[in-house]
């Protein structure tokens, strides 16, 4: 019964898929899920950053308005759904790439929806600082540019790693997304033999990697926060 399975159209067309397309697919969905990760962190990172230091004038000197206008627009930007962001940014996208259909068109709408949730992220993590570490740095002469680099982002460096690894996920999973609007990688296949062609076995397969990428990367960033974190490492 089992070989009279494996025997079928349907699973050999789907075999065929999984050695000839599924290497491309899972290379293509890691190159944008990294690319658009460290484009969104270099985005991300500094605005968080901004909205903790720059709050009542804490640690930078910032204008409420200013403040109130990055609120405003990560908040927009976080409340519109990825497919129709992807819409959106169709003219941004063929500035930058020159065309909204492929693998690195994708990056473009991925990195714009997900710098925002990054930098809620990043503000979050900066917040469970102890306030009285800020304080004794600052009694002590340090400049804002210190305090920031030099004590709030190495105390929040393990939260700042998980936080990382949600975001990457976050952003592997719209990049599977993006399949339905030309982009490439495992939503494409998904997209194309499971929902054009119905082929459902090779949609499932894509899934099934899809969920793998998703434990390695939740790994990987929750044993570095671990190595990270003073407290764990204080009870050794």
């Amino acid at each position: 019964m089992v070989a009279d399975f494996f025997a079928s159209e349907s699973v050999r067309d789907a075999l065929e898929i999984l050695k000839t397309q599924f290497p491309l697919a899972i290379w293509e969905t890691l190159y944008v899920t990294v690319l658009s990760t460290v484009f969104a962190v270099v985005i991300g990172l500094p605005l968080g950053v901004l909205l903790v230091a720059g709050e009542n004038g804490r640690i930078l000197k910032v204008p409420k308005a200013l403040l109130h206008l990055l609120n405003v627009v990560i908040n927009l930007l976080r409340s519109v759904p990825f497919l129709i962001l992807m819409i959106m940014v169709f003219p941004l996208t063929r500035l930058i790439v020159g065309t909204v259909v492929g693998t690195p068109a994708s990056i473009v709408p991925l990195v714009t929806a997900s710098f925002p949730f990054v930098a809620r992220l990043v503000e979050s993590s900066l917040r469970k600082v102890d306030p009285n570490v800020i304080e004794a740095a600052q009694s002590f002469g340090a400049s804002s540019f210190q305090i920031i680099t030099k004590v709030m982002i190495p105390e929040s460096v393990p939260s700042l790693i998980s936080d990382t690894a949600v975001a990457v996920t976050t952003i592997l999973g719209y990049s599977a997304m993006s399949g339905m609007l030309g982009g490439g990688g495992l939503g494409k296949i998904a997209v194309n033999y499971g929902y054009y062609r119905y082929q459902y076995l090779v949609m499932l397969l894509a899934v099934i990697c899809l969920i793998v990428l998703v434990q390695i990367f939740q790994s990987i960033g929750t044993g570095l926060a671990k190595r990270c974190d003073k407290r764990l490492k204080g009870r050794k």
